[in-house]
């Protein structure tokens, strides 16, 4: 029997005349939805149909990996112990909530054990849409090459969880680089970018078109179906994309996603991507989606406590880890030898700690242990300046006020704390939430509104694309 002739849509290339780039956006039942933002009239419904913030100030989230070292000394966890962390991971957010933070994002990450335990983020997310009002729910990212998830899922997916949550969703989408991740579901290391792009143009497709006029691709195909529900949000939830390097952010920009910026960049290297990004959103931006969602957020680890040495210690083994357990999944030589079930990474980072056993290691904002030219002697002293040239956010109020406003001088848009890492504990990490939301967060959702959202207004000047962004 003879295959379907589907519609096919080759691969967008960049920075191609707007015409070309229609190819890849096969026209609907009314030749509209589907073009190209660059080719379509700017929708006053699609205009205010965008999620409505406050505009214009550095805003708050916090991003989950659901990590779970393994107990000191044992082969495997305790029985309650991947029940806790989804529990204290919903408590967090909603107190979260409760303060006026404004974004959670959450991984979608598989087989990596002692890394992240978050298989499946729409579920968290789904339990969140009913214990939380007004907090943003950011898919942080969903993996979308399709040997992890047939496209069509993932549009509907997205839709109903932005329809319990009534219009609270953010899509985050990437391909991961791990070799448990990759071998795991047959996803060819060499194309996964490709696949990435291929698989998130069609999602965003599938949420606007009705019914979705099918596809014929290099990586999936898929006849003419109408993928229900359609989102709340027009034409579709916020696109971000996950930005580990610099390359990637740009490519962001061109396709007119938010970057997830997921390599803890400092405020010095934030300056220099921030006026690139931006640059290549007015002049080179042709849309992966339907509308652009133009914006930079960063990650930092994140610790507050009444005194600086508290936060350090509550600090402890909680970042340090965190990277350790990256570089050991991500890293060719030992991640791609793993053995499932058979290793406690935690021990081994715990003996290379007593070799190491300084503040700065067990903290993880610098490994050397040699104290560099013009760094205090004092232990203690020497790690919080560490913390505060590594950008992150540790240690009282009034020292993460001063390390936060380094990156709202260089127009950050959105700060995602990481809290929940490495062994902190549950109670830490509320108290630090708890000390933000009532001594910080109002600080700064009133301070330079104006400010921001004027510097954030000329960047965007010109650009006529629909734009659908809750920043």
């Amino acid at each position: 029997m003879p295959k379907p002739s589907f519609i096919r849509s080759p691969p967008c290339p960049l920075a191609k005349p707007a015409s070309l780039h229609a190819k890849h956006h096969p026209p609907p039942n009314d030749g509209l939805e589907s073009r190209p933002c660059s080719e379509r009239p700017i929708s006053p419904v699609m205009v205010a149909a965008r999620p409505r913030g406050r505009g214009g100030l550095m805003k708050f989230g916090l991003f989950y990996e659901l990590q779970l070292p393994k107990p000191a000394g044992e082969e495997q966890w305790g029985p309650e112990d991947e029940k806790r962390i989804y529990h204290e991971m919903l408590d967090q957010v909603e107190l979260a909530d409760s303060l006026g933070f404004d974004y959670v994002f959450e991984v979608e990450h598989h087989f990596l054990e002692e890394y992240s335990h978050s298989p499946a983020p729409e579920m968290m997310m789904a339990a969140l849409s009913q214990r939380t009002k007004n907090i943003r729910l950011g898919h942080g990212i969903v993996l979308t090459p399709p040997g992890y998830n047939h496209p069509a899922r993932v549009a509907e997916r997205l839709s109903a969880l932005d329809l319990l949550s009534q219009g609270r969703v953010e899509f985050g989408s990437g391909e991961s680089a791990s070799e448990m991740e990759l071998g795991g579901f047959g996803v060819e290391r060499g194309l996964k970018k490709s696949m990435w792009e291929e698989c998130t143009r069609e999602i965003t497709n599938m949420m606007v078109q009705t019914p979705y006029q099918g596809f014929q691709g290099e990586f999936f195909e898929m006849p003419p179906r109408n993928v229900i529900p359609k989102p709340m949000q027009k034409p579709h939830p916020p696109l971000w994309v996950a930005a580990s390097r610099r390359e990637t952010t740009m490519l962001a920009a061109r396709f007119g996603m938010g970057s997830l910026g997921f390599g803890f960049e400092t405020p010095d290297e934030l300056a220099e991507r921030t006026n690139e990004y931006y640059r290549i959103v007015r002049e080179e931006c042709f849309p992966i989606g339907h509308a652009i969602n133009p914006g930079l957020a960063v990650l930092t680890t994140f610790m507050m406590a009444d005194s600086d040495e508290e936060a350090l210690r509550r600090s402890a083994n909680g970042p340090a880890f965190f990277s350790h357990s990256l570089g050991y999944y991500y890293s060719p030589a030992s991640g791609g030898r793993h053995q499932p079930g058979e290793k406690n990474i935690y021990d081994d980072f715990l003996k290379q700690n007593e070799r190491d056993n300084t503040m700065s290691a067990r903290t993880g904002f610098i490994k050397e242990d040699e104290i560099r030219k013009g760094e205090p002697e004092d232990e203690v002293q020497r790690a919080l300046y560490r913390a505060a040239r590594s950008g992150t956010a540790v240690g009282t109020p009034d020292r993460v006020r001063e390390t936060l406003k380094t990156y709202e001088d260089n127009h950050l848009d959105v700060m995602i704390f990481v809290a929940q890492c490495g062994d902190r504990e549950h109670d830490h990490i509320m108290e630090s939430i708890e000390l933000f939301g009532k001594e910080l967060l109002p600080e700064f959702k009133e301070r330079h509104e104006a400010e921001h959202g004027k510097w954030r207004a000329e960047q965007l000047a010109g650009i006529d694309y629909p734009v659908n962004s809750s920043i």
